[in-house]
């Protein structure tokens, strides 16, 4: 219940419909009890019992309240019949009617505002979940699966609309509806009553056993969805390999065992959950075998109860078991979404790592120079750079080389913010980025990555992602710039046309001149370039290199460079070696040098 109490918050704009819900609800439980009461009369008038009065009784005291409401009953019919029995059934029939009429109007109309309520929620939950996903660093990732994200934005969420349902109708439709019955028992006889309630905490009791585990079990059924959604996840991004590595049996076995046990966790958990139902209602006929033998004997032996009132009675007590088996199905409903509402929770209430301080610093513009000052970091406990550092002038381009995994990458990524350093400071202007708005400073440049990300819309909605609001031609100018419009014209649809999954309908040189293009227009007065021409052919490069040194005029550039040739004229070249700087200068100066630079570069050569 500890997790629905911080769920319930995202019902607080909806109140009016829970309001609405309740109020209905209440109406409900109220005319199901009476419409119960109401077949006494009918009983009475077919069994010849009801006795024609046309005194009006008086409510003396409780304990007699029983026969005195029969009384009062037989009144109200003697009144409207007289002495027809024909008009006094008529009568009757009409109130069943009509009382059951109104049941389940306000039944529908509480479930008409409770649908509000619950999609309001979902519709909440889901939004802030996204936002929550969206806004968390790029650390957070590396350690969920694209499919447990997935997971916990769709079904789990689902579950938790479910559950919310249930429980508004464990808390307020069918205790009402028990206890207004339980007041129509009371009225015909307290000690049947009384000897019911006896029951009730032992069927509870029982009924809480069987549920101490659903929880349990269905936390390992979510995960495990969780797992094969994964599954799904990379099999479709890693297809192309999959198939060129024949891999296919290995991944459909893969499949197959988280789908088992999802199969075998998913069994145990319905099952448990299918116990809900036969047991509360076999809980509830053996209460009413027992109602039936001290009954029989208040009507046959001591001739306490008529047999009218009896029988609907019995119906009573049989009515309650509905609301009741309800419930029962509520409470496992409620312990199966409890384990949903932790889950989605874990990420609601996850703390950021790249933290902004209390009051940020607005910074709008690059003026100056961009500072490394003994910066190092570490991924966990794996060390990637160790007291980095060098100054960049504005206007300055900057090259970054070094072989694989010697931390050129990471040094981008710190720059954005991405990741936060472990020690050091990165300074902007003389002003630690730590300092700053995250969005500020990110606006401040511009990423080319290797991977050219686009997005499954058109070509002019990917390229004005940074800016929604400019225009047509002011698109074309950047794609012009990017080398990109000559390619998009020749397109049947143009700046319209829809690049497919993660622009699956174009090449890898067209997919990143639309990067750069999408660079171009957010017009940043840095640029970061991690290997923007690594993996394309040596045509497209050469247009890619050209739409990059467009891209680069007039402003400050950082390059991560895995093919040399492309970075001979930067201002300065760092290289990165086993997390440090080994060497640094011009490319003439480092060729000199006859280190680590110029034995890349023969080697690249040579190849």
């Amino acid at each position: 219940m500890n997790y629905f109490r911080k769920i319930f918050k995202y019902a607080l704009p909806f109140k009016k419909y829970m309001f609405l819900n309740i109020f209905f609800n209440i109406l409900y439980a109220l005319f199901s009890a009476l419409s119960f009461l109401s077949l006494m009369p009918m009983l009475e008038v077919l069994f010849g019992e009801n006795k024609t009065t046309f005194e009006k009784p008086e409510f003396e005291n409780l304990s007699s309240f029983g026969n005195n409401l029969e009384e009062w009953i037989n009144y109200q019919v003697s009144h409207f019949s007289g002495e027809d029995p024909k008009l006094a059934l008529i009568f009757v029939i009409s109130s069943i009617i009509v009382l059951f009429f109104l049941k389940n109007f306000f039944n529908y109309l509480a479930m008409f505002f409770i649908t509000f309520l619950r999609n309001g929620v979902l519709t909440s939950l889901r939004e802030n979940l996204y936002k929550k996903i969206i806004s968390m660093p790029l650390p957070f990732f590396s350690e969920k699966k694209k499919g447990d994200v997935i997971s916990r934005i769709t079904t789990d969420i689902l579950e938790i609309q479910h559950s919310f349902l249930s429980i508004l109708e464990l808390i307020i439709r069918e205790p009402l509806t028990i206890f207004f019955t339980l007041i129509a028992m009371f009225l015909i006889s307290y000690k049947l009553t009384v000897f019911v309630l006896f029951f009730i905490p032992i069927s509870g009791f029982i009924i809480a056993l069987i549920g101490k585990s659903l929880k349990a079990t269905s936390t390992l059924v979510q995960t495990e969805q969780a797992e094969f959604l994964s599954i799904t996840e990379e099999t479709l991004q890693g297809l192309k390999v999959i198939k060129g590595f024949v891999s296919e049996l290995f991944f459909i076995d893969k499949f197959k065992k988280s789908n088992n046990k999802f199969y075998k966790y998913s069994n145990r958990l319905i099952n448990r959950q299918n116990l809900a139902s036969p047991i509360s209602e076999f809980l509830g006929i053996s209460v009413i075998g027992a109602l039936l033998w001290y009954g029989g004997q208040l009507v046959l032996v001591d001739l306490e109860l008529k047999p009218a009132a009896f029988l609907t009675y019995m119906g009573l007590a049989y009515g309650v078991l509905t609301p009741a088996k309800a419930i029962s199905k509520a409470s496992y409903s409620i312990k199966k979404g409890n384990a949903a509402a932790e889950r989605v929770l874990e990420i609601l209430e996850s703390e950021s790592s790249i933290k902004e301080i209390k009051n940020p610093i607005n910074k709008q513009s690059f003026d100056s120079e961009i500072i490394f000052k003994n910066v190092s970091f570490k991924y966990d406990q794996e060390s990637v750079l160790n007291n980095i550092n060098f100054k960049i002038q504005k206007g300055q381009t900057i090259a970054i080389v070094g072989q694989s995994g010697s931390g050129k990458s990471t040094i981008a990524n710190l720059i954005p913010r991405f990741y936060d350093v472990c020690s050091g400071e990165i300074l902007i202007d003389g002003i630690n980025i730590k300092d700053l708005y995250k969005s500020e400073l990110r606006k401040l440049m511009g990423l080319v990555s290797q991977e050219s990300i686009l997005f499954n819309d058109s070509i002019s909605n990917n390229i004005k992602l940074s800016n929604s609001k400019v225009n047509l031609k002011e698109i074309e100018e950047s794609a012009k710039i990017a080398n990109a419009n000559e390619f998009i014209e020749k397109f049947e649809n143009g700046y319209d046309l829809n690049v497919g999954d993660g622009g699956g309908k174009l090449s890898g040189g067209q997919k990143q001149r639309i990067s750069i293009a999408r660079a171009v227009l957010s017009n940043p007065p840095i640029m970061i370039l991690d290997e923007a021409t690594s993996s394309l052919d040596s045509e497209s490069e050469k247009l890619v290199q050209d739409a990059l040194e467009n891209l680069m005029k007039n402003r400050t550039s950082i390059i991560i460079a895995h093919r040399l040739s492309t970075i001979q004229k930067a201002d300065i070249i760092l290289v990165i070696n086993e997390g440090k700087i080994a060497e640094q200068g011009k490319h003439e100066e480092l060729i000199k040098e006859n280190g680590i630079y110029s034995k890349l570069i023969k080697l690249q050569s040579f190849v």
